[in-house]
């Protein structure tokens, strides 16, 4: 985890449950004599995004609705930490950053990170109408977020900038955390393998109910790689407009393949990686 990450240290669960009272009902101490929460269990993820939200970033309401993936905080936090060095490195005389988040969710936590961390201004967007209205009640419950953030609809599907990136409008960099599965079959029984091997205990009904994320958000025809070839090729449109394109790769085996696009439109590209305990995700970056 990036060093300047506040969520370096273990969860201080007594400070967020002060803030957040409802979080004490899912807090338990482990067999390890560490305080905890249950991850599979979606309703203590919730209210321990709501308190991480509200004790560090000051964020008086967050919310989202039934059904809708709720983030992980720390490692959200950590992509814009990273992005955050590339911008400081590439864009050193800028003492604004003004960014992109693609598919920001029901949850817009991209936008609401960046303006707590850095006092970034940033534009969401989303397919899906009732995210970006979930996304717009996050950002307006929150009185100096909402003069800094804003959220807007994509209406066309098989557009990623076209319609949501206005004339004149320059950006120092766009955000995405795109859909990492090719369908909706695959979503499910990947998510249930996971929970499965962290409760063993529970039948597979009990695990169906507790695996949360609307289609758009959990996979796409074509999985990651087809989607951000996608972003790749649509970006050219767009390079005069933004500094730098930056996306989630979860699968390392898509990178060549993503290299080899980026190089052959002519963009130069970098990867930032990052580790989370055992697990290494990285961003790919591209500029032209």
């Amino acid at each position: 985890m990036h060093p300047n990450n506040i969520h370096n240290a273990s969860y201080p669960f007594t400070a967020l449950t002060e803030v957040h009272a409802p979080l004490n009902e899912y807090v338990h101490v482990n067999t390890y004599g560490i305080e905890t929460i249950n991850f599979a269990d979606p309703e203590a993820v919730l209210h321990l995004n709501k308190a991480l939200l509200k004790h560090y970033y000051k964020l008086a309401d967050w919310n989202i609705p039934e059904g809708y993936l709720c983030p992980p905080i720390p490692s959200r936090a950590d992509y814009l930490h990273y992005l955050n060095d590339l911008l400081k490195r590439t864009f050193p005389k800028q003492k604004t950053r003004h960014i992109l988040d693609i598919g920001t969710g029901a949850n817009c936590i991209y936008p609401l990170l960046a303006y707590a961390l850095f006092n970034w201004t940033a534009v969401g967007c989303d397919i899906d109408p009732v995210a970006v209205q979930a996304a717009k009640a996050n950002v307006a419950a929150t009185k100096e977020f909402a003069t800094a953030l804003e959220i807007r609809h994509q209406i066309n599907n098989a557009n990623i900038f076209e319609g949501i990136i206005l004339p004149e409008e320059f950006y120092h960099a766009t955000v995405c955390n795109p859909p990492f599965y090719g369908s909706a079959e695959e979503a499910n029984k990947v998510a249930l393998r996971k929970m499965k091997q962290l409760h063993p205990e529970k039948s597979i009904l009990e695990l169906e109910r507790n695996f949360k994320g609307k289609p758009n958000e959990l996979w796409c025809n074509g999985g990651e790689a087809l989607f951000i070839k996608r972003m790749i090729k649509q970006s050219v449109g767009f390079k005069q407009q933004v500094g730098w394109f930056t996306t989630l790769v979860s699968k390392s085996d898509n990178l060549p393949k993503l290299y080899k696009l980026i190089q052959k439109l002519g963009a130069q590209h970098e990867t930032l990686q990052m580790k989370h305990g055992s697990k290494i995700t990285r961003v790919l970056a591209w500029r032209f």
